[in-house]
């Protein structure tokens, strides 16, 4: 395993992880969120927590980009990435939005917006490391490193 590029594409995928976030649910407005004030945090109470969300992304990025490392086989690229991306953001929606849907008081909207927004995420953190992620394999080859 590349660590050196496994920490890079961890980097960068967080940084993409939260703009496509910011962007994604912004376009949903916080006025679903709003609807359920007992189970969602103001916008100004969440300025306080920033710190953790923070490095718990980034921790959770981070092994998921190991896992990619060490089940990538030496295929790499977009295609691999999205795939992988789709993967685990199926394994997100199930797992978290579904369960919350469950175990939260939320509505069916909030939980399809979630659901497909970080669906989107996903694929696109998992693009992102599909492309900066380069087994040491792969850049010893002649021509490895252009894409």
């Amino acid at each position: 395993m590349n660590y050196k590029r496994i920490f890079v594409s961890a980097i960068v995928a967080t940084i993409v992880y939260f703009v496509v976030g910011g962007l994604v649910f912004a376009v949903m407005g916080p006025g679903e969120f709003s609807r359920y004030p007992a189970v969602f945090r103001t916008a100004s109470d969440m300025k306080s927590h920033i710190p953790v969300g923070l490095i718990g992304t980034f921790l959770g990025i981070l092994v998921v980009t190991v896992i990619f490392a060490r089940g990538c086989e030496g295929k790499r690229g977009v295609a691999e990435g999205a795939f992988f991306g789709m993967l685990v953001g199926v394994f997100a929606v199930c797992a978290f939005v579904l369960h919350n849907y469950v175990n939260l008081n939320i509505g069916l909207k909030l939980t399809i917006e979630q659901a497909g927004g970080f669906l989107f995420e996903w694929i696109l953190v998992g693009i992102v490391i599909g492309v900066l992620y380069k087994p040491r394999s792969l850049q010893a080859l002649p021509g490895a490193g252009r894409s």
